[in-house]
């Protein structure tokens, strides 16, 4: 997100999954991408690892956000968000090649206003809106649509995460509403008792082939050190009942706050004094044995970085870079399996024109991770 905050109305183990072991493999063929130079030199010492492909670079989309799904034939689709032409981008997850565009500017069914974030879960792709303040919902892989909900009670959202409850799903969004702007065109943040709306939650219930979508509530703490300030992206934990929320006021602090599943503060940040730059897109990497990392992104102008926390203590793993990707908002890992990234894959947004791709095992290897089996 790139989010003015002018006036401020107030004051502010990694747990054991065995030992790893090398994996051979023949080199995957490299690309090469060129970002804007960054503005401050960053010094630290943090490995570098090669992007595995690159999507066509597409200025005038403003890429955004990525999914991915596979397809029944065992095709991985990539779908990104494309914020200035009001449409989603369909790649092939496993050579980056494009594929097609989905959607056209408008209001009705199956059309997009800024698309920001975006899920995909079973055979749905889930897709926030944010100037038509909703969530749309559609099913693939026709990309049918399904259901529009939240119209009512979203001002300005931007990132949301699901969680499959039994046959239906919990849906986060973050809402990034502003208390209008100053005389220099500037967002001002509203005070912190005007910020207990940052979340909302709907619960999703599948009835054959529709889905019926209730509203549940929203929540936010008002806090100094709980609020959430600017928000956009956010990820969750059921077996930790815990969500991550990116704090995206670079004003305050380049952090995430930890929320449990109900909503409510649990007292603790993770990243203040790591990050350099803002917090942006979150995922989480699963191991059977119940550990695992969040991956987190540290959104620079000249490159990215992406930090790993231990799942269960959230204590700081370790920090990779790729060799070119910089200014990355979303990112999505797939945790499943292919030919091309037998151990899984983790997208990321490239500059707002692409999204490029990172083998697990290069991240695990940079940072001397233990084997993570799958669950």
């Amino acid at each position: 997100m790139k989010l003015r905050v002018g006036i401020v109305a107030t004051c502010l183990m990694l747990a054991g999954c065995g030992e790893r072991t090398a994996v051979d493999r023949e080199p995957d063929t490299r690309v090469a991408v060129t970002p804007d130079a960054p503005s401050t030199p960053d010094t630290r010492d943090i490995p570098v690892i090669q992007e595995v492909l690159l999507t066509p670079m597409t200025p005038s989309d403003n890429i955004d956000s990525p999914a991915s799904w596979t397809t029944v034939d065992g095709q991985r689709w990539l779908i990104a968000t494309a914020k200035a032409t009001d449409r989603l981008v369909v790649y092939d997850g496993q050579t980056g090649a494009h594929l097609r565009n989905v959607g056209a500017t408008g209001k009705g069914a199956g059309q997009f206003k800024r698309p920001n974030g975006i899920a995909v879960v079973d055979d749905l792709v889930f897709v926030v809106e944010r100037d038509n303040h909703r969530v749309q919902v559609l099913s693939l892989p026709a990309f049918k649509h399904v259901q529009t909900f939240a119209a009512e009670q979203l001002q300005k959202p931007y990132g949301l995460w699901i969680n499959k409850a039994g046959d239906g799903y919990q849906v986060y969004v973050t809402d990034a509403y502003m208390a209008g702007e100053d005389a220099q065109g500037e967002d001002i943040l509203p005070p912190l008792d005007q910020l207990d709306k940052r979340v909302w939650r709907f619960d999703v219930a599948r009835h054959g082939d529709a889905l019926v979508a209730k509203t549940i509530g929203s929540f936010g703490d008002a806090t100094a050190d709980g609020a959430l300030r600017v928000v956009e992206s956010i990820w969750g934990d059921p077996a930790n009942d815990r969500l991550l929320i990116a704090e995206e006021d670079e004003t305050y602090a380049n952090e995430l706050k930890v929320y449990d599943l109900a909503g409510k503060y649990a007292g603790k940040t993770i990243g203040r004094g790591v990050f350099k730059a803002q917090s942006e897109g979150i995922m989480l990497k699963t191991c059977g044995d119940g550990s695992g990392w969040w991956l987190t992104t540290e959104q620079g102008k000249g490159r990215t970085v992406f930090h790993l926390f231990d799942r269960k203590t959230l204590a700081h793993t370790g920090a990779v870079t790729g060799a070119q990707v910089a200014n990355t908002d979303g990112i999505w890992l797939d945790a499943s399996t292919s030919e091309r990234f037998p151990e899984g894959v983790l997208y990321a947004v490239h500059d707002d024109q692409g999204v490029v791709a990172f083998d697990w095992r290069d991240i695990a290897k940079a940072l001397s991770l233990p084997v993570c089996q799958a669950p």
